[in-house]
């Protein structure tokens, strides 16, 4: 009899976990309703569009119908100085804006943890956290004005002050640039940046800072000794999730430069732009073959990320 049951059990166990599945479900039903736009959002504006990968291995114009050119796009794209300068751009730019903005965000955290007065530090918070809140495009017109070198402030004061003899273009000089970029970029995104170390630091253990006082640890050894080495963790986790987007740099730079600039300030994301939307003659076939070279170094960068995750955290981001 146990031999014949045996069967009839490994029979019902599919069943019963097919059935299980359908009542939770059901159960569920309202959250899976709920997701139901995001899914479909995620597979018409991620999925779909990933077909269109087919086309780097193309000559694809809206002129013309496309014809297939094997890895000239990719061999082209090897030899073109333009891709190049874009491809370092990028890697300069990105990387030394996430180290900068780490560097600050700690930095201003730390101060604002050592403010004792709850209604200053909630308003102190604030302050900085509302740019973060403004888009680019309006962050970019408040900026173009304030630099502007027709009536500009900067350039007003720095002429008053005589430091200056003459107005400062300054989005529009290759040596103004790039400095510009990241004041505005920390100006921006620093405040937000702060929250998740703020977050860290409330779950310090005051019975440390206590210890340390007796022991007659001033503030600044306290800082050094316990409060540091406590967010480390923190740092090195939030350092490595944004290392796997460094090469995700679009509109921040989109909206402040120009042709006078391209070379110090051109990005993977905005020669591509420029590429597929050319309106003498746009290049699809070769946009899409950057798009996907920036894609496939991406990945890279993202298990390289996962790895370095799973040897910090002991588990990955995947």
């Amino acid at each position: 009899m146990a031999k014949m049951a045996s069967p009839m059990a490994k029979e019902q166990g599919p069943m019963k976990k097919k059935s299980n599945l359908a009542i939770r479900i059901w159960q569920y039903r309202y959250f899976y309703i709920m997701f139901l736009p995001v899914l479909v959002a995620l597979i018409l504006f991620y999925y779909l569009p990933m077909i269109g990968v087919r086309f780097s291995f193309y000559k694809y114009t809206p002129f013309a119908p496309p014809t297939f050119v094997g890895w000239d796009n990719f061999r082209r794209l090897w030899s073109t100085p333009t891709f190049w300068d874009a491809f370092r751009n990028t890697l300069q730019i990105s990387i030394f804006k996430l180290f900068l903005n780490m560097f600050l965000s700690v930095s201003i955290a730390l101060l604002i943890n050592e403010i004792v007065n709850l209604k200053i530090k909630k308003a102190v918070q604030t302050i900085i956290y509302l740019p973060h809140f403004l888009s680019w495009v309006v962050v970019a017109s408040i900026f173009m004005i304030i630099l502007s070198p027709q009536g500009g402030f900067v350039n007003q004061v720095l002429l008053s002050l005589g430091i200056i003899k003459e107005p400062i273009y300054f989005l529009a000089e290759e040596k103004w640039w790039r400095p510009v970029y990241y004041f505005i970029n920390q100006w921006k995104e620093t405040g937000w940046g702060t929250i998740i170390y703020l977050a860290t630091l409330t779950s310090i253990s005051p019975e440390l800072y206590e210890a340390a006082s007796i022991d007659g640890a001033g503030r600044w050894k306290q800082t050094l000794y316990i409060t540091i080495p406590s967010i480390m963790d923190t740092v090195i986790i939030v350092l490595i999730l944004n290392l796997a987007k460094v090469l995700n740099l679009f509109e921040s730079v989109f909206v402040l430069y120009n042709p006078l600039v391209y070379h110090v300030s051109d990005v993977l994301q905005t020669y591509v732009y420029r590429l597929a939307l050319n309106a003498n003659a746009p290049d699809y076939g070769f946009s899409t073959a950057v798009g996907l070279f920036k894609s496939v170094v991406s990945c890279i960068l993202v298990l390289f990320s996962n790895w370095a995750s799973k040897k910090v955290r002991g588990r990955g981001i995947l």
